[in-house]
């Protein structure tokens, strides 16, 4: 790895169209809305909408409703909104004394789609249509009202046929309603003065203008809460109370006066009356369970099974109740009994608006605070009125609340880790030009910091009175109809193009193409076309939340996951390009990695967007390390699994290591990934060079460590081999071997250089080439240029190529490099290698390379047993006089000192003769060193060694001596009795060295059984009258082989032809030169050895001038066998007569036994 010496410049990434990293984004509905008509000069401003269908309700501060129809966008337009067309506006009844100096408007409109009525809420007086037009319903009117809506938020299994049940807040009580073809009360609660309700069931957390309180609409009980200051004391909580009615007996109601249709009611009717006033009967219990219907109202039973739990059922009479759903559980304290229950309208103690939110069916969201311009607080209260999760801060107390939950109707139970959404609150927000309304925003989940959007209305500074108008007055709804948002930045993002790759330019800079590196084809023209058109499906954002100010609605869209993320990364590249904080910056991507880690995908945009973010943070953080000085490195640690589950090609990441650059396999179709990266690639692709401390530019040079991480990154990938799930699944993987390969090299020779002994990563690249690479032809390259033959020759074994294997063996061993040095004992292994392969012809060429230049190995290829292919002696020999002359003797020797083959020893003892006598022939030098073994040997005083022992322990480290052992030894008859050779032909061509090869003529004499002559060469020519003794013994055989070749006593001579030569040795010694030795080895002789000699002989032989005491021992010896042998005469004489009698009288007592026998003749 080079070092780098002044760090790089500040890097400028091309910049990019800034993309919103907040959770939600605006879309406009409509903007400068024209609320009121020509001429009207109060300040109108919307006060609620609702949006069902095509339909758009909109309503205003000057108590009107404008309908607008939405207008489907053009098919072959870009613009994928629908457009609003006006339809109508409609002036709601109300109670013009009730309103008040300063009415609000429209305050709601509650739309019922099931019954297809509408529900209007206008200073404070509540009116019905029918939709979509908004025509007159039911001709009645209710004033006295504060709040509409209840509707059952959890989903119901059963259509409700007969209507649906909202809940109005009247002055003293919460009515329940059934609205169907006309409005049907179910049952009055005494809730007073109510403000805000949620429902799930029979379970509704409600809020008047003090505090909270938990109803069940169902069993009449009532738990309070907490107060929505806090700070009023006087608000009771945790009390559990009955607010049951009193209960009149059904009749069916009568004097409707109001008519139907499309004209509009000034008077309140009977219905009015019903709602807004009780009698005084109505206070009195009836513990029937049945209401007496108020005028203007049908009777209705109890809720039905889409507004109660689905396991009980609120039919029958009081004596027979049917189960019901488990009622509020009691508190600690004691019941308030209902005459204590407090009835007239609650007087606020704050200025604070309760909120009430539902996002789950066991929980709901509250609010509290102490003031407008103070902090609030969000409280999540379950259905047994405890405070559960943890609370969530806002900046101050909220105008408008909602939440926006993934499936606020899932019945799984409400876990703060599993439910995903979000807080929306709008507030307002203190800043240097003064208060602006914004849209705070928090993770139910994580309930971690808030973030804020700026509500998109210009602040007007030329008309400072309408901005002031404006705030407080921006308000958020959950609509009916859902909306599709596009985000074609998605699409730009995830859909796929072609990399073009960078290629290095003569300066060693990489370049990034203008043009891919093969012609744009028509399968290519038509991957671009389909993956556009896939690109437009991706990133549909539904939402159903509203957001209006003044004169402008907008929607609210969650901000898809692909471009908040992506836009933060952005920010943070951007300013690790500026050299600031790059550590923090880095911690930072890393964050966000595994921020996304366990998220689980739920559609095909988000697996993609998880896909992207992970791919183009694990690029941005291998790519930027790899740029950095070994000095510099993150704190963070970016993880192999991280890069390898991100599915980013791993050619992508190759292409931007100047080292590994070259190692990638684009194929004929190329690389293609998410659009969304091509910039990052192209970034990183071309950095400038480092100049390095001598001045020259060179390739940015990762260091140790981050190589390592690139190893472990390949090696990972390699483990996914076969998965079907892999695109270009060919070229990825021979990339990948490609680099892993080269990475591995790289390593090795830069440890090797500096240490000189092998590298962790040596083992590494064994396995690699031993397992197999897909890279075959360029790993071969690869090898080449680092010189590691060696390798090369593993990867032809992994392959099978027996002949490229030895081929590359042989070049090392012949002197070619080898940077590794890791082939030991080459030859050897040849040898070996041989053994194992079936290719003849291979076993031939190698085999006789091999014995060319080692003989002994060569013959062990054609000799071994284990070889899979074994080959005929004669073949062997022949093929080694054609290929490699100087090892047919060493096969030879094989086959007959190894394998005990007689057959070939005629040829052995050829070639020992060849080497002897060619040496003897021309050379004095060896001739004289056979001249002076003799005189050393024969100076040698005894007991001395033979004369076969002497010669092995004064070897000549030379081949011809060594040859010369040899052929004592077969000639000697090594090999047994019955091995015979050439005896004439040997004798011919060493008879001009009888006098150099003594030993020689010894043997061949023996064998023509001129013992005589031989026994004379060892006495007087040798002096080895050990050796000679042994001639005599074993009856002329030679004794110049080893012992363990040595003659059995079966195959010796008869002890006649033992004392004949122990004659001649006899006559021998006694003509021994030396008196002193002739007397002692003639002494000795006869000695050890007189049970072979006749004493007449003897006498004979010995001179008369020897005195009796030399021989003395001889002839008292020889006396003692004499006297021996006639005891042993006369006892055997003995033994014999002994045994005549005993015949002589068994015979007589055997005869006497029978008797005598009479056989009688006739005479003819």
């Amino acid at each position: 790895m080079e070092s780098l010496g002044v760090p790089e410049p500040p890097r400028k990434r091309r910049r990019k169209t800034p993309v919103s990293t907040k959770p939600y984004v605006f879309r406009p509905l409509l903007e400068d809305i024209a609320l009121a008509e020509e001429g009207h000069t109060a300040k109108v401003y919307i006060t609620c909408v609702e949006l069902w269908d095509v339909n758009l309700y909109i309503g205003t501060s000057a108590a009107e409703i404008l309908h607008y129809v939405a207008i489907p966008p053009d098919p072959d337009g870009t613009s994928t909104d629908p457009s609003y067309i006006f339809a109508s506006r409609l002036q709601p009844t109300f109670n013009q004394s009730a309103a008040g100096s300063s009415p609000p408007g429209v305050q709601q409109i509650l739309v019922l789609p099931n019954v297809t009525k509408a529900c209007v809420l206008c200073n404070g007086t509540l009116t019905f249509y029918s939709l979509p037009e908004l025509s007159p319903a039911f001709g009645t009117v209710v004033s006295g009202c504060s709040w509409i809506g209840g509707e059952n938020m959890n989903p119901s299994d059963e259509q409700d046929e007969d209507g649906q049940t909202v809940m109005i807040c009247l002055k003293s009580r919460i009515r329940l309603v059934r609205i169907g073809n006309e409005p049907r009360k179910i049952r009055d609660i005494e809730y007073p003065s109510g403000l805000a309700i949620a429902r799930r069931d029979n379970f509704a957390c409600v809020a008047d203008a003090r505090a909270y309180a938990l109803l069940d609409v169902e069993n009449q009980q009532k738990i309070s809460l907490f107060p929505i200051s806090s700070l009023d004391e006087n608000a009771a909580s945790g009390q559990v109370e009955d607010i049951s009615t009193v209960h009149e007996h059904s009749r069916p109601s009568s004097g409707i006066g109001e008519p139907r249709g499309h004209g509009r009611s000034t008077s309140l009717g009977t219905l009015v009356t019903g709602i807004g006033r009780r009698s005084p009967q109505s206070r009195s219990q009836d513990r029937s369970g049945r209401n007496t219907p108020e005028p203007g109202f049908r009777a209705a039973s109890p809720l039905r099974p889409s507004d109660r739990p689905r396991s009980g059922s609120a039919t029958g009479d009081s004596n027979e109740r049917p189960s019901v759903p488990k009622p509020l559980p009691l508190a600690p304290q004691r019941t308030i009994p209902q005459q204590a229950v407090q009835t007239s309208p609650a007087k606020p103690s704050s200025k604070l608006k309760p909120h009430v939110c539902s996002p789950t069916p066991n929980e709901f969201l509250l609010t509290t605070g102490t003031s407008p311009e103070e902090p609030g607080v969000g409280i999540f209260v379950n259905l047994d009125g405890d405070v559960v999760r943890g609370t969530i801060q806002f900046d101050r107390y909220p105008i408008s609340i909602l939440v926006d939950v993934s499936d606020q109707n899932s019945t799984a139970p409400a876990d703060a880790t599993q439910l995903g959404g979000y807080v929306l609150a709008s507030i307002l927000q203190h800043r240097d030009e003064g208060d602006r309304e914004v849209i705070e925003v928090q993770d139910i989940s994580s309930q971690s910091h808030a973030e804020y959007l700026d509500i998109p209305f210009p602040f007007d500074e030329d008309n400072s009175d309408r901005t002031k108008m404006n705030m407080g007055n921006a308000k958020l709804r959950n609509i009916l109809s859902y909306t599709s948002a596009p985000f074609h930045e998605v699409g730009d993002r995830l859909h796929k193009v072609r990399l073009v790759l960078p290629r290095s330019n003569p300066t060693g800079e990489a370049d990034i193409e203008t043009t891919p590196p093969t012609a744009n084809t028509d399968w290519e023209e038509k991957r671009n076309q389909e993956e556009d058109a896939f690109g437009r499906r991706l990133g549909m954002q539904s939402s159903r939340i509203l957001l209006w100010s003044g004169s402008s609605i907008w929607w609210l869209v969650r901000n898809p996951l692909v471009l908040r993320l992506d836009g933060s990364i952005d920010t943070i590249v951007d300013a690790m390009s500026a050299g600031t904080e790059i550590d923090e910056n880095r911690d930072e991507i890393l964050r966000i990695l595994a921020s996304i880690r366990e998220y689980e995908a739920n559609t095909e945009t988000e697996f993609l967007s998880l896909e992207y973010i992970r791919q183009k943070s694990s690029l941005i953080l291998v790519a930027d390390a790899l740029s950095r000085d070994q000095t510099k490195s993150g704190s963070g640690e970016l993880q192999v699994e991280d890069l390898v589950n991100s599915g980013l090609d791993p050619r992508i990441l190759l292409s931007l290591v100047p080292l590994l650059r070259e190692e990638v396999v684009e194929g004929s179709k190329g690389i293609w990934v998410h659009a969304g990266l091509t910039s990052t690639v192209e970034y990183y692709a071309t950095l400038p060079l480092a100049t390095s401390d001598d001045g020259t530019r060179q390739n940015i040079s990762p260091h140790a460590e981050w190589m390592s991480l690139v190893k472990r990154y390949l090696m990972a990938w390699r483990q996914r081999k076969g998965f079907g799930s892999i695109a270009d699944e060919v070229e990825v993987f021979q990339t990948t071997d490609a680099a892993l390969l080269h990475l591995l090299l790289h390593q090795d020779s830069q440890h090797a250089s500096k240490s000189g002994i092998p590298s962790a990563s040596r083992s590494e690249l064994y396995s690699l080439v031993d397992n197999g690479v897909d890279c075959f032809q360029r790993a071969i390259t690869l090898l080449e240029r680092y010189r590691r033959l060696y390798v090369l020759s593993r990867l032809y074994q992994n392959r099978k190529m027996a002949g490229k294997v030895l081929a590359t063996w042989r070049r090392i061993i012949e002197g070619e490099q080898d940077a590794g040095n890791e082939l030991r004992d080459g030859e050897n292994e040849v040898r070996k290698y041989l053994a194992k392969i079936r290719d003849i012809s291979l076993i031939h060429e190698y085999g006789t390379w091999l014995a060319r230049r080692n003989a002994g190995l060569g013959v062990q290829v054609f000799a071994d047993d284990s070889s899979r292919v074994k080959f005929a002696p004669q073949e062997v020999v022949e093929l080694l006089k054609d290929k490699a002359p100087e090892a047919v003797k060493v096969y030879l020797e094989h086959l007959v000192f190894g394998k005990k083959n007689s057959r070939y020893a005629n040829n052995l003892i050829t070639y020992y003769l060849d080497s002897v006598l060619q040496v003897l022939e021309t050379s004095e030098e060896a001739r004289s060193v056979l001249a002076q073994s003799y005189e050393s040997y024969r100076a040698l005083q005894p007991p001395k060694p033979t004369y076969r022992q002497f010669i092995l322990e004064n070897a000549v480290r030379e081949a011809w001596w060594q040859d010369r052992l040899r052929l004592l030894e077969l000639l000697g008859g090594s090999h047994g009795a019955d091995f015979s050779y050439d005896l004439g032909h040997i004798l011919r061509r060493i008879e001009p060295y009888e006098e150099d090869l003594v030993p020689e003529s010894i043997i061949l004499d023996g064998r023509q059984g001129r013992h005589q002559q031989a026994l004379r060469l060892l006495t007087h020519g040798l002096g080895d009258y050990h050796t000679a003794v042994n001639y005599c013994l074993m009856g002329g055989a030679s004794i110049f082989h080893p012992i363990s070749g040595s003659l059995t006593p079966s195959e010796a001579s008869m002890k006649e032809d033992q004392a004949v030569l122990f004659g001649y040795l006899l006559s021998e010694f006694l003509r021994i030169e030396d008196v002193s030795n002739r007397l002692e080895r003639t002494s000795e002789l006869l000695d050890r050895f007189g049970s072979w000699y006749d004493v007449k002989d003897v006498l004979n032989m010995i001179p008369e001038s020897w005195s009796v005491e030399l021989v003395s021992g001889f002839l008292i010896s020889a006396f003692r066998r004499l006297v021996h042998d006639k005891n042993e005469a006369m006892v055997v004489k003995a033994l014999s007569g002994a045994e005549n009698l005993q015949v002589a009288a068994a015979l007589v007592e055997k005869c006497s036994t029978i008797g005598p026998q009479v056989e009688e003749t006739q005479l003819g």
